[in-house]
């Protein structure tokens, strides 16, 4: 129950990063929207990188509970410095809460998380598994109805149907599905004895290594599309991470040597740091200022579903090809070619948002006295 309690505490800073956006748009100059929200898209990927890699030193020096309390010293720092370092938006729209909505969305949300994450255990052919996506359709369905006859909706759904939003959040749910899959596949793939004939048997310190590539590129990739941006506009830095990204799990396919594995994870920590930057700066092009808490915030939420699919249907073809305790190679080859697909199917769905150019993007984050 305390862990529970304490992943619900966590939830709420899931606000974090969309009140991030929002005070870029509103208090930098213009010129630095674009790569303000693109550095801070890749900090939030690059934070679990982090976390994936230096759980296995922190776990070999002291033990599982400083998993917890470092995170919490890290946080409580960063609270303290936002109230003395970031300056508060002026921008303000007028409006209450919807309760109704808030309650129906979270209600959805965790049912069909609940039911994809289960899957695994439960078979996604299981009546529990069935029920609970069911019933978090059936609560979708109402939550829609209930936020389009709300006179302040929650999440504005005329907004959502606008092109260049749903869009975006086609591509980062299928972009989700396999860039978080693959901080889940390739950890447990390297750190599979070398008895089975294809792992590694990586430690779990050793296995976090394999991982800095995708951090180091990240951080680099994600300035340089939050310039691309300025340049050429979104689109393009999305197309070329969705591109990038699908190639890492093809190599990743055919993977046989510790260099390739290597190779994978720096394509994806290239092909994360161009779309991630991308899909924010989309999202917040895409609607006016007052929506772009909102807007930015329900991209997070789609990008996480697609996360949690991928990872379960990665999780359930691997339990379906255990030969002994360890799935097999066969295993491992038809996950990477679904994540492969997915991906591929995520090139086509950039390739349709609307195309900004850079002049039209600037103006939408002029004050309206200036654009007057």
């Amino acid at each position: 129950p305390l862990l529970v309690a304490g992943r619900v505490i966590q939830g709420l800073g899931g606000a974090t990063f969309p009140l991030a956006y929002g005070i870029i748009r509103d208090e930098f100059p213009r010129e630095k929207v674009a790569s303000g929200i693109a550095i801070t898209s890749a900090i939030l990927a690059i934070g679990g990188g982090l976390g994936i890699v230096l759980s296995g030193p922190i776990l070999s020096v002291v033990s599982y509970h400083w998993l917890f309390w470092i995170p919490f010293f890290v946080t409580l720092g960063a609270g303290a410095l936002a109230i003395v370092a970031i300056p508060e938006s002026d921008v303000r729209a007028k409006g209450d809460i919807h309760w109704l909505g808030a309650v129906l969305l979270s209600t959805w949300l965790a049912s069909l998380l609940l039911g994809v994450s289960e899957s695994s255990k439960w078979g996604w052919g299981s009546s529990k598994t069935i029920g609970l996506i069911a019933f978090a359709l059936v609560i979708a369905v109402w939550w829609v109805i209930a936020e389009l006859r709300s006179s302040h909706p929650l999440v504005d759904m005329r907004m959502m149907q606008l092109p260049g939003v749903w869009t975006t959040n086609l591509a980062a749910l299928l972009l989700g599905f396999g860039m978080y899959s693959s901080f889940v596949l390739i950890p447990q793939y390297v750190q599979t004895p070398t008895s089975t004939g294809y792992g590694f048997g990586a430690t779990v310190t050793q296995s976090g290594i394999f991982l800095v590539p995708t951090t180091v590129t990240m951080l680099i990739c994600s300035t340089i599309g939050g310039r691309l941006s300025n340049v050429v506009g979104s689109k393009v830095p999305l197309v070329m991470g969705a591109s990038v990204t699908t190639l890492a799990f093809v190599v990743l396919t055919f993977t046989t040597a510790k260099w390739e594995v290597y190779l994978a994870s720096a394509f994806i920590g290239i092909g994360v740091g161009f779309a991630f930057a991308a899909l924010a700066n989309l999202i917040v092009e895409a609607v006016p200022p007052h929506q772009t808490g909102v807007a930015s915030g329900m991209n997070t939420v789609v990008r996480t579903i697609g996360g949690a699919i991928g990872a379960e249907v990665a999780a359930t073809i691997l339990a379906a090809n255990v030969h002994g305790i360890f799935p097999d190679k066969h295993g491992y080859t038809i996950t990477f070619i679904v994540c492969t697909l997915v991906l591929a199917v995520g090139i086509g769905a950039a390739l349709i948002v609307p195309r900004r150019a850079p002049r039209e993007v600037h103006a939408t984050h002029m004050p309206a006295a200036a654009s007057e």
